[in-house]
């Protein structure tokens, strides 16, 4: 019976021994200060009352009518509205109290009732028994909630503390309720119950961080519409700026009234500066995908894209555009006897002294090498352009000065006009590219405009470079060889002679020298094409040598390329060595003008072939201005005398002179001298009254080919 009357207490008002105290103290109270025998508690289950409670336990009883009884007072209690229900059964007397939710109290009283007063004092204190009840039922109900909001406020905190988020929120004044740990550490505050209550201006924040967080606030409260990933910038510990992604909903009841706002973030600093980094990376990679990475200037690929805006907008506005090719002189020899550290300083020297000159609406990039080009937009007039070419000629007046280096540059410089030359954007630099190259062919150091017949003048240079490769691949090339001989008034002796170079295309017959070296100094062509010429030659004085026979001194013509190839005084040690050849066979020529381009390097590279025995000659003396100091310096053998200084002879006084005086200089300097080009007997006999032993031209023998120049050996 125990175990039945605390199960229903439990399923009641709960298990609890505070109520059973309870109900056992009061019912005690009843029954002492009433003078009643017996109270019992009954819940009505279903269609039936059980005992729950009774004082004193021996009253308990089974009896039928007992329990009818208890029905009656049950349905007078639902019928009528008083408190307390009176009812004589059985000789005693049955008074029946409400107890609230837990069921009834009835009371038992032997043989008399109890008066007005006693009862209302009855009624008095059951109500506040019952209020008692009410109370430990409220209480003992708030606290199972508490008990499992706690459990479940647990779960959630253990939950919110393992998300990898900054969790937070307040109420509608912005005062923190709570927060998890990653916040709290934010926070630097120890636990919640630190956090509760206190507002942004009470963290750790800067002053100007609470007030956008505050106002942050105020905008999702007043506008009950979530935010999420927005990107917030915060100070760092150092004061560098930090930066979060923050995510706010407003917190809503049942009927969608904003109770206040809950917060997360979370830092993403080093994902904004990877990112950062990414787009400056980025940045970088297009930077150079379109500018020269030494000079800063436009590419190839940016200045097409701006010429064929250019040339858009001249189409729709009817105006011209100018293109310009420009390329430095002789810029190889910078990179050669300097450097390339050198020649890229020159490089960026000379980018910035031609973007100086032009307008800002106007495109100065570079193709790579020593190649410039520019884009002349909107022009309006052919005297504009004529001033912009000038300016630019004129920039590069004032030499460079690098690394105690003083270097006079100079550039050739072609144009092409939209839209007379051409409407396509490749035919105008095509243009612009062939009228560089007849600023070239004319001297250097001056501008050009495109004409039609430079095309084709540019497509058979092409075609010849092409046949020219082919014919060093195949060695479609022989050597004819001009003699020189040693002169006086009675005879002629055959001292040696020069190698020549021919070529006879299968198609277009004999190719003149001076029309295909010219592309193979300028393609490079000619250092296989020279190599070619040395091994030729060296082998062929073997076999003269070989056969008895005495050709003297083969001179063969050197150019600087060759010559200032690193590799090349190796390259003839090991050549001489390979075809036997003797070096005292061999007369290396270079032309003055050649020479003086870099003069340090040459007296160098010749005085290490000189040592091999290898005997040296200035060819074309007098047009190269040679300085004397370096004439005394260079281990030269003999001078050739220019050819255009023999020409008029004798009739030219002036050139006579010149001769003259070369002829003096070249016995003080205690050097052989040899004049070519000449044709005429009275050249031979004013050359020999001026005191010339050496001659070589036509006057004597054309170059010729092998079968005939070894007929001059016997």
């Amino acid at each position: 019976m125990n175990n039945l009357i605390f199960d229903n207490i439990s399923k009641t008002v709960g298990n609890s021994h505070a109520l059973e105290k309870m109900l056992s103290e009061y019912i005690d109270l009843v029954l002492a200060k009433f003078n009643c025998s017996s109270a019992e508690i009954y819940k009505k289950v279903e269609h039936d009352y059980q005992l729950i409670h009774t004082q004193p336990k021996s009253a308990l009883t089974e009896n039928c009518d007992y329990l009818h009884a208890v029905e009656k007072l049950h349905k007078l209690f639902i019928e009528d509205s008083s408190p307390m229900i009176v009812k004589e059964v059985d000789d005693k007397y049955y008074y029946l109290f409400e107890l609230k939710d837990l069921g009834y109290l009835i009371l038992t009283k032997d043989d008399q009732t109890m008066d007005t007063a006693t009862i209302n004092e009855l009624i008095n204190m059951n109500l506040k028994f019952v209020k008692t009840i009410s109370d430990f039922d409220a209480y003992s109900s708030l606290y199972a909630f508490g008990v499992k909001l706690k459990n479940e406020t647990n779960l959630l905190e253990s939950i919110i503390d393992t998300v990898p988020l900054r969790i937070f929120w307040k109420d509608t004044s912005s005062r923190y309720l709570g927060g998890n740990q990653l916040f709290l550490k934010d926070a630097k505050l120890e636990n919640t119950h630190t956090l509760i209550g206190k507002t942004d201006y009470q963290l750790p924040w800067s002053i100007e961080d609470a007030e956008y967080y505050r106002q942050t606030d105020i905008e999702i409260m007043n506008t009950g519409i979530a935010r999420f990933n927005f990107e917030e910038p915060y100070c760092q510990e150092d004061g560098s700026q930090g930066w979060v992604s923050t995510s706010f909903v407003p917190l809503k009841n049942d009927e969608g009234k904003v109770l206040g706002i809950l917060g997360t973030y979370h830092d993403i600093t080093i994902e904004k500066e990877h990112q950062r980094n990414l787009k400056v990376h980025r940045e970088e990679l297009e930077y150079l995908a379109t500018h020269d990475s030494l000079t800063k200037l436009p590419n190839r690929t940016l200045f097409l894209d701006r010429l064929n805006q250019a040339i858009y907008l001249a189409a729709r506005n009817q105006t011209k555009i100018a293109i310009l090719f420009i390329d430095m002189d002789r810029f190889k020899s910078i990179n050669d006897s300097l450097g390339h550290i050198v020649g890229d300083l020159v490089i960026r020297e000379i980018a910035q002294r031609l973007n100086s000159q032009i307008r800002v609406t106007d495109t100065l990039a570079r193709f790579g090498g020593d190649e410039f080009v520019m884009l002349i937009d909107n022009l309006s007039h052919t005297m504009t352009l004529t001033h912009i070419l000038g300016k630019l000629m004129e920039s590069l007046q004032t030499p460079i000065r690098i690394n105690g280096h003083t270097l006079f540059t100079t550039v050739s410089i072609g144009v092409s006009i939209y839209p007379h030359d051409s409407l396509k954007a490749n035919d105008l630099l095509k243009n612009a590219d062939i009228a560089m190259y007849k600023a070239k062919s004319l001297g250097r150091n001056n501008y050009q405009f495109y004409t039609e017949d430079m095309t084709l003048k540019a497509l058979a240079r092409m075609e010849l470079e092409l046949n020219l490769r082919s014919a060093i691949e195949n060695k479609d090339f022989t050597l004819y060889y001009q003699p020189q001989f040693k002169v006086d008034t009675l005879e002629n002796t055959l001292i040696g002679m020069e190698a020549l170079i021919r070529w006879e295309h299968a198609s277009k017959g004999f190719i003149a020298p001076e029309i295909f070296i010219p592309v193979a100094e300028d393609t490079g062509l000619i250092i296989p094409l020279g190599r070619w010429i040395l091994e030729e030659g060296m082998k062929q004085m073997v076999q003269w040598y070989k056969k008895g026979l005495n050709p003297g001194v083969l001179a063969i013509n050197l150019s600087m390329l060759e010559l200032q190839k690193n590799d090349f005084v190796d390259y003839v040690t090991t050549l001489l060595a390979k075809t036997a050849c003797k070096a005292q066979w061999i007369e290396i020529e270079i032309t003055e003008s050649q020479m003086m381009k870099n003069p340090e390097i040459t007296i160098s590279t010749l005085e290490a072939l000189h040592n091999l025995g290898i005997k040296i000659a200035i060819d074309d003396f007098g047009t190269g201005y040679s300085s004397l100091s370096y004439l005394k310096r260079l281990p030269i053998d003999t001078v050739k005398i220019d050819k255009s200084f023999i020409e008029n002879l004798p009739q030219d006084e002036e050139d006579l002179t010149i001769t003259q005086a070369i002829f003096a200089l070249a016995r003080s300097l205690k050097l052989e001298v040899i004049a070519e080009g000449v044709e005429r007997v009275e050249q031979k006999e004013i050359l020999i009254a001026t005191g010339c032993k050496y001659i070589q031209g036509y006057y004597y023998s054309k170059p010729l080919p092998l079968q005939q120049i070894e007929k001059l050996f016997i």
